[in-house]
C-alpha cells in the first residue's frame, strides 16, 4: 500500500501514523519483503540539506528508506503550515514498541543492536545474572539483552533472535566490525532494530541491507537504552509540545547544547517560516 507523500526541504515523508508503520512492516514480511525505515528529525533533515560529503551520505540513506517518518513536532508543524499536514510524528522509541507487538503477532523475530556495553566482569559474576526471557544462551548484562527482556515479556509471540551491544567505535576496527554484522546476518531475523546513534547506525543498516534482503531495519537511535530502562524518555506532554529536545538537552547538555541551539533551532526557525511562504504562494495573491 502506497501513502501519500509529503515534501519538506526537499525531502519527501510518508503522510503515515505508528500503528500505520507496524501494519505496513508486518504484511510485508508476510510477502517476503523487507525494507528499511528512516525518521528524520531537524537535526538530520539539516544535515541533508546541507553540503559536502555528510549531506550526500545522508541523502543516500532517505533515498534507499523504504519509509521516511518525521521524528520531529517541528516537521510536523512544517507539513500543516504549508497545507499538507503529517499526521503524527513516529519517533523511533514508539517504533520499537509498536513494530515489536505487530510482529510478535505473527510469531516474528527481532534482533536488537545498540544501547550500553556490559562492563567487563570476573568470568563467576557471570553466574550472578539472571537469564533475559526469550533470548536462549544470553544473560541480562548488556542493554541490548535487558531490553529483548522488556521487549519479550510485552510481546507475546515475538521471537528474540539475538542482541548485541557492541563497545564504541567497534566499527574502527575491521575485525570487530565484521564479526557484529556476521552475527546479526546469523540470525536473519525479520526486524533489526539498530539503536547506535545517527549517522553510524544508518551506515550499518547499509552494510547489512544486501545480506538480508527480507528483513525490516530501523535506525532508533536511543529507543534500545530507552526500553533497557538505561535512559529515561521525556513525559508525553513534552513529547507531544515539541519539548522532547528540551528534556534531551537537560539529560546531556555537554554533547547537544551546540546541536540543539547553535544548530537545529535556527533551522527549524527556517524550516517554518519557509513552510508558511509556500502556503502562501500557493494560496496565490488576495482578491
Amino acid at each position: 500500500m502506497a501513502y501519500e507523500r509529503v515534501t519538506l526541504a526537499g525531502r519527501e515523508f510518508d503522510a503515515i501514523t505508528e500503528e500505520e508503520v507496524a501494519g505496513f512492516v508486518a504484511e510485508a514480511l508476510a510477502r517476503g519483503e523487507g525494507g528499511r525505515i528512516v525518521t528524520p528529525n531537524v537535526d538530520i533533515l539539516r544535515l541533508a540539506d546541507g553540503d559536502g560529503p555528510l549531506a550526500t551520505e545522508v541523502g543516500g540513506f532517505l533515498d534507499d528508506a523504504t519509509l521516511v517518518v518525521a521524528d520531529g513536532m517541528p516537521l510536523v508543524w512544517a507539513s500543516r503550515l504549508q497545507g499538507s499536514p503529517l499526521p503524527e510524528r513516529v519517533a523511533g522509541s514508539g517504533l520499537i514498541w509498536t513494530i515489536s507487538q505487530a510482529v510478535g503477532e505473527v510469531g516474528g523475530s527481532v534482533y536488537l543492536l545498540g544501547g550500553t556495553p556490559e562492563p567487563e566482569r570476573e568470568e563467576d559474576d557471570w553466574l550472578l545474572m539472571a537469564e533475559v526471557v526469550g533470548v536462549k544462551g544470553e544473560t541480562a548484562g548488556n542493554g541490548a539483552q535487558r531490553a529483548a527482556a522488556e521487549l519479550a515479556a510485552a510481546c507475546p509471540g515475538l521471537v528474540v533472535a539475538g542482541c548485541s551491544a557492541p563497545p564504541f567505535g567497534f566499527d574502527d576496527d575491521p575485525d570487530a566490525y565484521a564479526a557484529v554484522l556476521h552475527e546479526v546476518v546469523a540470525t536473519e531475523p525479520d526486524v533489526c532494530f539498530v539503536g547506535l546513534g545517527f549517522p553510524r547506525q544508518e551506515r550499518v543498516i547499509s552494510d547489512l541491507r544486501g545480506e538480508l534482503p527480507g528483513t525490516w531495519f530501523l535506525g532508533c537511535g536511543a529507543a534500545i537504552n530507552f526500553v533497557a530502562g538505561e535512559q529515561q524518555r521525556a513525559p508525553v506532554w513534552m513529547q507531544r509540545s515539541g519539548l522532547e529536545w528540551a528534556h534531551r538537552l537537560a539529560q546531556e547538555p555537554r554533547r547537544l547544547a551546540s546541536r540543539y541551539l547553535r544548530h537545529d533551532a535556527p533551522y527549524a526557525v527556517r524550516l517554518l517560516a519557509g513552510a508558511a511562504a509556500n502556503r502562501r504562494r500557493a494560496d496565490g495573491p488576495e482578491d
